[in-house]
């Protein structure tokens, strides 16, 4: 065995055992598997062109010396991104573990109560800081969150202002560039007028329906919000505040004040800045709205033993279920890093916030006092941690630069200064003496820390916050380590067996390629550093960039979109650019197949479009003629489709380059949902195939692990004519020359963590990533051939092939009293997490095994399957007292002194003789949906509350 051959590593299956499966399946080789599967004229007649595959061991090498192309200065740029002390605790024990990092989201509830768990402390956390009744598990980036506000606020005005048709959103000049670029973006579309302007001098009119202010404001200043949101409450204006979180250990909190939604970022929480990301942002409001609340959120409810247990509430997916009437497509929350500030707000606590917040403050007013001694002046008049100096910016850049210091430039004659938790007192005179020089005199030296507060005295924080014990139990390192492991155990990960999501692509995310992660030079670098100071971050991005275009057969990509339904959003925002630039601005038809991801249509009405769908036949296929008979009614006003591809139910449909013609001939373009790109990486590729656009995630092909919901990552790619709208920012120049205003927050949109998949890239090459492909449908086929006789497979391609997915049908069960629910709860008892449920047809299984799953895994997961359709068989309608309908068993009703189920506690808990060996345990029962939703609770409170309910 080659030891140095990464493949070999990232494939599951052995050489043995491949030929093993492929005689069970029926065929002489794994070429003609791919043949039999893939229709003809759609296969790629050449290889990629990727440089060589380099071994785990070369590359992590190659990754170490591009990393010292990264200038670490100290950063004092500010504008929502800061240096941060991650805790090694969480650093070694979160960050850097698979048994956090390859979970899944927790749509199985009873094995992701750990996970849960932590994002409801990260509720706590933003609902006590911020002062509101309701927050989510958070959201992409503070600038789509306060985007998302703004839809929101948009969503529920008034019922006069809906009649008038009130349309005005008020921003503040003070407000993050980054955030008003997204907000151009995001507004135009669903027909919000953005009026910019200052909030002093704002008249309170009723043409507006709401607004939104930075709080402190972008250059420092902190304004009286408290008095602008009681004029606006008086003006029916609802108000949303984007707030830096950890000023609010020290400034009041904007629900105290009656505002309406506050959002903002958790990365000041520990979290690296990754140039860019990702970070989890927060979203909160009150809850009168917590139906139109975005994402996802945690409540508590019970089990069927009447035990507290969690599960996701209320919006959950709430896009699938409205679908073109969502009000937003979010469905990728940043759970790893909201688990990660979540825990930081738990080891620090209210004293230790309190520590950080002042002393950071403490440290810009040393700073300001000591340089309005140069003779500077300091416009900021009340501030929390950023100073607003007047001075010649060119001399000081300058300056800082030679002394590596990065400030930040707002025009010529100003300097902003932001101080942050890692900023000590050599920092402060290093500052200090920059501007002595400047100014050609000599420094003033700061000794110490004097107890100040430049905040003015109406808005300082006089409410408590994280009164909760478990924001005050866990402060020495070994309680903070044993509560994680405690979370941990109480969650199924890839790192205890196969997680065979159709349509999530749950593959192994190698040591290698996570590594680098926690390497210094990529974590610490602002996303806004002169380009120069960045060139490692640089090489990677551009060499992933031109990778992904080569895979897909493009002509250009951009990573900033840092979720699938971003991507979606940006690839739709592109292709309306495209037509606005031929001034054919009324182009708003967007066709969409009834079997779509109910991201696509939400996507659709998001970027202003129209969404008009279209048939399936019954074998799960797009009906073409009814396609081409909407194209043709629509043909002057179509402006794409939106299609995945192999279709949502695993086939590769051999009509899509006719469906791509007919799209082209009506003068539409052609969106391609890529996540089922698993299944054309090197076989084949949406070029060929004749689309124009497609979104990747990267969190599934490519291997950014999925970290229990998030993060996401979803470029863009786009063909020749696309290129010039790809988006941009604007701070850092990126995209097309016609580029669009920002998609997220940051330039490329969550940097870090695209190091993954270079590294995936890198080490997979051509052959290593083509044999992936097929890899994965040979699993896929092996399964679906083990399974036959016992499910049946809904729908295959025109030679009776699956591709990398299939679904099988679990409605015939119903006869027996068995819904596709009690399979999946009674795959816990197995060990095994459940395909994706009832998607995207109610009453099935949706399985994807991956390349990286070995034939024994598979034979595991097969045995459980056909050990529960056994169960199955002996299940009737009329008695429910049965071990699915029971299903999960936990190890509190197995050790329980009273047994009274009809079948033996072994039969429950070690059905098959492999789980003997690796039993894991489900920490709660089946849990209550209904009743969590009833009694909506989503902080966390004291157990009594919970008894009350």
């Amino acid at each position: 065995m080659n030891t140095t051959n990464f493949a070999l590593r990232h494939i599951g299956p052995r050489e043995e055992d491949q030929k093993l499966m492929l005689k069970a399946i029926g065929v002489e080789s794994l070429d003609q598997l791919i043949f039999e599967t893939l229709p003809d004229g759609i296969r790629l007649k050449k290889p990629l062109e990727l440089d060589e595959p380099m071994s785990e061991y070369e590359y992590l090498t190659h990754i170490h010396e591009l990393s010292k192309l990264n200038k670490t200065y100290k950063t004092y740029i500010g504008l929502g991104y800061h240096p941060t002390i991650l805790p090694p605790v969480i650093q070694r024990n979160i960050l850097e573990n698979p048994g956090w990092y390859t979970a899944y989201t927790p749509y199985q509830a009873e094995i992701a109560q750990g996970r849960l768990e932590a994002l409801l402390n990260f509720q706590t956390m933003v609902s006590d800081l911020t002062g509101m009744e309701l927050a989510n598990a958070s959201l992409l980036d503070e600038s789509t969150a306060a985007a998302e506000a703004m839809s929101l606020l948009f969503a529920v005005r008034e019922r006069d202002q809906k009649k008038n048709d009130v349309n005005k959103f008020f921003v503040s000049e003070n407000i993050l560039p980054q955030t008003l670029s997204l907000l151009q973006t995001r507004s135009t579309p669903i027909g919000v007028e953005l009026v910019v302007g200052n909030e002093e001098s704002f008249d309170f009119s009723s043409e507006y329906f709401g607004a939104i202010l930075q709080y402190p404001g972008k250059n420092g200043q902190v304004t009286d919000i408290k008095s602008f949101i009681e004029k606006a409450n008086k003006a029916q204006i609802k108000v949303a505040v984007a707030a830096d979180i950890l000023s609010l250990v020290m400034l009041e909190a904007p629900g105290k004040f009656g505002a309406d939604v506050v959002v903002g970022t958790t990365q000041r929480f520990g979290i690296p800045m990754g140039y860019g990301g990702p970070h989890a942002a927060y979203f909160a409001t009150k809850e009168i709205y917590k139906r139109d609340i975005p994402g996802r959120i945690i409540g508590v409810t019970k089990d069927v033993n009447g035990n507290r247990a969690l599960r996701m509430a209320l919006q959950t997916r709430e896009q699938h279920i409205k679908r073109d009437k969502a009000t937003s497509n979010i469905c990728t929350a940043q759970v790893l890093l909201a688990v990660m500030a979540g825990m930081y707000a738990v080891y620090h606590g209210p004293k230790g916030l309190g520590f950080i917040a002042n002393k950071i403050h403490n440290t810009a007013s040393a700073i300001s006092k000591s340089l309005e001694k140069l003779g500077f002046k300091q416009t900021n008049t009340s501030f929390f941690d950023t100073l607003s100096i007047q001075a010649d910016a060119s001399k000081i850049k300058t300056l800082a630069e030679k002394n590596e210091v990065n400030f930040f430039y707002p025009d010529a004659n100003t300097v902003t200064i932001s101080i942050n938790e890692t900023t000590n007192l050599k920092d402060a005179n290093q500052i200090v003496a920059i501007f002595a020089e400047a100014a050609g005199k000599e420094t003033t030296k700061i000794t110490s820390l004097s107890e100040e507060n430049n905040i003015s005295k109406n808005i300082q924080r006089t409410s408590e916050f994280l009164t909760l014990d478990i924001f005050n139990s866990h402060h020495s390192e070994t309680e903070l380590m044993r509560y994680i492991k405690k979370l941990e155990r109480k969650d199924l990960s890839l790192n205890h067996s196969m997680i065979s999501l159709g349509s999530c692509t749950m593959k192994l995310n190698a040591a290698a390629e996570m590594l680098p992660l926690s390497y210094a030079n990529w974590g610490s670098i602002h996303p806004f550093v002169p380009i120069e100071q960045a060139q490692g971050y640089q090489t990677v991005l551009k060499e992933l960039e031109d990778q992904l275009t080569e895979i897909t057969g493009f002509a250009a990509t951009s990573l900033q979109p840092n979720s699938g339904a971003q991507g979606e959003y940006a690839g739709l925002m592109v292709i309306k650019a495209y037509h606005e630039s031929r001034g054919e601005h009324h182009r708003n038809i967007c066709l969409i197949p009834s079997s779509a991801h109910g991201t696509n249509p939400a996507s659709a009405v998001m970027a202003g479009m129209k969404v008009v769908v279209t048939k399936s036949t019954d074998t799960g296929n797009i009906d073409v003629e009814d396609l081409r008979q909407k194209a043709e009614l629509h043909k002057d006003n179509l402006s794409c489709i939106m299609v995945t591809y192999p279709s949502t139910h695993g086939v590769y449909e051999s009509a899509i380059m006719e469906i791509t013609q007919i799209i082209h001939d009506n003068g539409g373009q052609v969106y391609m949902d890529g996540a089922n790109m698993n299944a054309q990486v090197g076989l084949t590729n949406p070029g060929k195939i004749g689309a124009d656009v497609c979104h990747l995630n990267l969190h599934k092909t490519f291997a950014i692990p999925h970290g229990g919901g998030g993060p996401g990552v979803g470029p863009i790619c786009v063909a020749k004519q696309l290129a010039p709208f790809l988006p941009g920012n604007p701070i850092i120049k990126t995209g097309g020359e016609q580029a669009i205003t920002a998609i997220s927050s940051a330039p490329f949109g969550s940097a870090l963590v695209c190091l993954i998949s270079y590294a995936y890239i890198k080490m997979l090459g051509t052959e290593g990533l083509t044999q992936s492909t097929k890899i994965a449908i040979l699993n896929a086929n092996y399964i679906k051939q083990r399974l036959q006789g016992q499910f049946d497979t809904l729908y295959s391609g025109e030679r009776g092939r699956a591709a990398h997915e299939m679904i099988v049908d679990c409605r015939p069960f119903k006869a027996n009293g068995i819904e596709v629910s009690d399979i999946a709860k009674r795959l816990m008892d197995y060990g095994f997490h459940a395909p994706t449920v009832s998607f995207p047809v109610a009453g099935t299984l949706m399985i994807e095994p991956t390349e990286s799953e070995s034939k024994a895994e598979m034979d595991r997961f097969c045995d459980a399957m056909i050990s529960i359709k056994k169960e199955i068989d002996l299940a009737t309608k009329d008695d429910e007292n049965n071990v699915l309908k029971n299903a999960p068993h936990t190890l509190e009703m197995l050790t329980a002194s009273e047994w009274l189920m009809p079948y033996s506690r072994e039969t429950a808990a070690f059905p098959l003789d492999y789980i003997r060996d690796n039993k894991f345990w489900p920490s709660v029962r089946r849990v209550d949906d209904a009743y969590g939703d009833r009694n909506l609770i989503c902080t966390c409170a004291p157990i009594e509350e919970y008894m009350d309910a």
